[in-house]
């Protein structure tokens, strides 16, 4: 399991979040058998979306996060609840592309740079909150820095990081999100600053075994902050057969007719790739549901 903390400044002005997601990453290239480079991305892409929804305030609301810049990866998505717990998918999970020239995975390369980020937040109104923004650098925490201030006006820092070793596992993944409240003061802003260029990569932190309390902690090292949440979080699908079942109902009589006249039909989950199969028959009862 994985594990996020949030802190808070003294004066209530300033709040991180950090994640330990190391085994959250880990489980997504289990699941999806990713590339060196796609772990990277949709690693980032999981982790961020799991900060986002950390901030949400009812248990039942859930945030979901889509990019497509026009890369090899094509869309990713990830969706998490409101304790952070995540799950997510790409539609290639497989990508080769040279290093950058620095030796570090171009994980840009492989999102692409010419597209946008959506942000759904079901928060259970009659209409989920919708946003959308450009990418800026299809480096995912500077995309979704970009989103929070210029969609939902709150300034805020993104860290991000998934080291992978050569054997394609995950070594280290985190990252952090900071976020300013409107009364913020120029000393506090100036404090944040100063920590953010003295602090090193989020993987860097971890290898020198750093926790995410700790992380968070050095995030608003001055501010006098303190814990506010600690939580383990991990990758979850909650996927079932009573779900898939709405989802083919969803779909029609005609076309669940036609999806009958197979002998199996089989019905696999984009984020944990397990497989449901119904028979012809159990289709068809699905008609009178």
């Amino acid at each position: 399991m994985g594990r996020i903390v949030r802190t808070i400044s003294k004066d209530a002005a300033v709040v991180c979040s950090a994640i330990d997601g190391t085994d959250i990453v880990a489980e997504i290239e289990k699941i999806h058998e990713t590339s060196a480079v796609v772990t990277a991305a949709l690693g980032r892409l999981a982790l961020g979306t799991s900060l986002i929804g950390f901030g949400l305030k009812d248990k039942d609301d859930s945030v979901s996060v889509r990019i497509n810049g026009g890369g090899p990866v094509g869309n990713m998505v990830a969706v998490s609840d409101s304790f952070g717990n995540v799950k997510a998918y790409c539609d290639e999970p497989v990508v080769e592309i040279p290093l950058k020239p620095n030796g570090k995975l171009d994980v840009s390369g492989a999102v692409g740079v010419n597209g946008t980020i959506s942000v759904v937040k079901d928060l259970g109104l009659k209409e989920p909150y919708v946003g959308q923004t450009e990418l800026v650098s299809g480096e995912i925490a500077e995309d979704i820095t970009n989103y929070l201030a210029t969609s939902e006006q709150v300034p805020t820092v993104c860290a991000l990081g998934v080291l992978v070793n050569p054997d394609l596992s995950v070594k280290q993944a985190g990252g952090f999100i900071i976020q300013l409240l409107p009364f913020a003061s120029d000393e506090c802003i100036d404090v944040i600053e100063r920590n953010i260029q003295t602090m090193s990569s989020v993987t860097n932190l971890l290898e020198l075994g750093y926790t995410a309390e700790q992380i968070a902690m050095r995030a608003l090292e001055g501010l006098e902050p303190n814990v506010l949440d600690d939580f383990e979080v991990g990758y979850k699908c909650g996927c079932s057969r009573e779900k898939t079942e709405r989802i083919i109902i969803s779909l029609g009589e005609n076309d669940i007719k036609e999806l009958a006249e197979d002998e199996v039909t089989e019905v696999k989950c984009h984020f944990c790739n397990k497989v449901y199969k119904f028979t012809s028959e159990e289709i068809l009862n699905l008609v009178k549901k």
